[in-house]
């Protein structure tokens, strides 16, 4: 039984339930990537999928409008997958479980990967239809957007006509975007060594943080996970005789981590005094995060028996609690060009130990090349200091706003004509693929549009109802447009 079946759009929610059912987290898109596929052979549609999973899907004009320079459309088929706490769920085998509440859609559990899937609903909501009106699309879905666009950054875009772009990838109806920051993942390595020691092995856990994205809620004080648990540690490590054994926390670079642990070794007389210092880490947070993430919890777990357990030695959990503290995090610098953009930042999203090192991976982001390189060297410099090093993949180059552009009048009129107000065109702090799809085709024309979605890379997420059927009819009168203005 459909769960949207009562939404409308219909075919807009009868397809993105469809993906909803598909596996699609980064780095997993091959299910959807076919599901794509087979979507254009049911229908006769021209397709190309390449070797990364990406596919483009062509359309024909409607009847009158097949001889019209052809739009491009575009959207990625990967989400984030983020949990809640104790939710089980293989997001590498099973679908989500989406509901309807309160005039919104959401996933129970986890993440609803509205972004991006609500776009590629729309698309081939588009892409069925056959009484619209509408220029010849070129409708491109990418893959491994979330991990730095690596399907779209290969993606051949010499196989593309268009001359102007809608990306359907954005979270604020009412925002025009015309231009975006560039990034890249970077990751730190630091190097482990391991001795035994004996004691009471303990867990130390920071939950109950909001999340959310590394760009568009990067500047919004929210608490950072792996940051906050690495104060923890250092407190507890100055009060009490602790030995750290592994370090873990956050999903993704690009999502600001909600929890974060360490696995510790501790001494058992020691466990009445460390509960005593974690409710004063505690009661220090929550007087800190009280207006942004009023949930935040820290909890100390022991157990009963001594035993014992490979440790980092006292130099590498030093060097750990260094970086920790001293690695730049969050919000660097503001834009002076536009009021209230974040120009440069970095999110430190995730933290894995293994048998070797140490892993951080951060998600960079500036609308400033030479700022985004700088931060990069700072990070390489402390890391070295260290006795670690880093290293970077993914790199996206900044979308730049256009003066002049055809499409942009088109949209903001058509947004006036059907809300009855003039549109903000603004641009953001996070990474669009129009960067490299500016960079690709000359003379790109290009604009990016997307309904209400809140708590996007989180399990908070939620795609409200009724702006996806407003972007909708936008959408479709903007198309319908262009073959009159033509």
């Amino acid at each position: 039984m459909r769960v949207f079946a009562d939404l409308k759009p219909e075919a807009v929610f009868r397809y993105f339930e469809e993906i909803c059912g598909i596996p699609h987290g980064s780095g997993n898109t091959a299910m959807i990537s076919d599901y794509l596929a087979a979507f254009a052979r049911e229908r006769d549609l021209a397709c190309i999928q390449d070797r990364l999973g990406n596919v483009i899907i062509t359309k024909k004009g409607s009847p009158g409008n097949e001889n019209l320079d052809p739009v491009i459309l575009q959207a990625h088929m990967d989400m984030v997958c983020a949990s809640e706490p104790d939710f089980e769920i293989d997001f590498k085998k099973e679908g989500l479980r989406p509901a309807v509440r309160d005039g919104k859609v959401i996933a129970t559990g986890t993440s609803l990967g509205g972004d991006d899937g609500i776009g590629v609903a729309y698309m081939l909501a588009l892409l069925e239809a056959d009484t619209l009106v509408h220029p010849p699309l070129e409708c491109v879905f990418t893959t491994d957007e979330e991990v730095g666009m690596l399907g779209a950054a290969a993606l051949d875009l010499s196989q593309l006509k268009g001359r102007r772009m809608i990306n359907l990838d954005t979270e604020e109806e009412g925002l025009l975007l015309a231009a975006c920051a560039g990034g890249l993942v970077l990751q730190t390595h630091l190097p482990v060594d391991r001795e035994p020691a004996r004691g009471v092995t303990a867990t130390l856990e920071i939950r109950g943080l909001k999340g959310g994205h590394s760009g568009m809620e990067i500047n919004k004080g929210r608490g950072n996970a792996i940051l906050l648990l690495g104060r923890a540690l250092n407190h507890l490590d100055k009060k009490a005789s602790l030995k750290i054994i592994d370090i873990q926390g956050g999903t993704a670079d690009n999502s600001i981590p909600s929890e974060a642990s360490a696995d510790i070794l501790i001494q058992k007389e020691d466990i009445s005094r460390i509960n005593k210092l974690v409710q004063t880490i505690r009661s220090t947070y929550a007087e800190e995060y009280k207006l942004t993430d009023d949930r935040v919890d820290v909890i100390f777990s022991p157990e009963e028996r001594p035993g014992t357990k490979q440790v980092l030695t006292e130099e590498t959990a030093s060097r750990l609690l260094t970086a920790l503290l001293n690695l730049p995090a969050g919000v660097q610098t503001m834009s002076f060009a536009l009021e209230g953009l974040v120009q440069t930042s970095l999110n430190l999203g995730k933290a894995e130990t293994t048998d070797t090192e140490i892993l951080f991976s951060y998600a960079v982001r500036s609308n400033i090349d030479s700022e985004k390189e700088h931060l990069v060297d700072q990070v390489r410099q402390l890391m070295e200091s260290l006795d670690g090093s880093i290293s970077c993949s993914g790199s996206y180059p900044a979308w730049e706003y256009r003066p002049d552009s055809p499409l942009r009048r088109l949209m903001v009129q058509v947004f006036e004509d059907q809300y009855g107000r003039r549109p903000e065109v603004t641009m953001i702090h996070a990474g669009l693929e129009c960067g490299i799809f500016s960079g690709g085709i000359e003379g790109l024309d290009c604009m990016a549009i997307g309904p209400d979605i809140t708590g996007i890379h989180s399990p908070a997420e939620a795609l409200d109802i009724a702006s996806v059927e407003r972007v909708w009819n936008y959408l479709l009168e903007i198309l319908s447009r262009m073959t009159q203005a033509e």
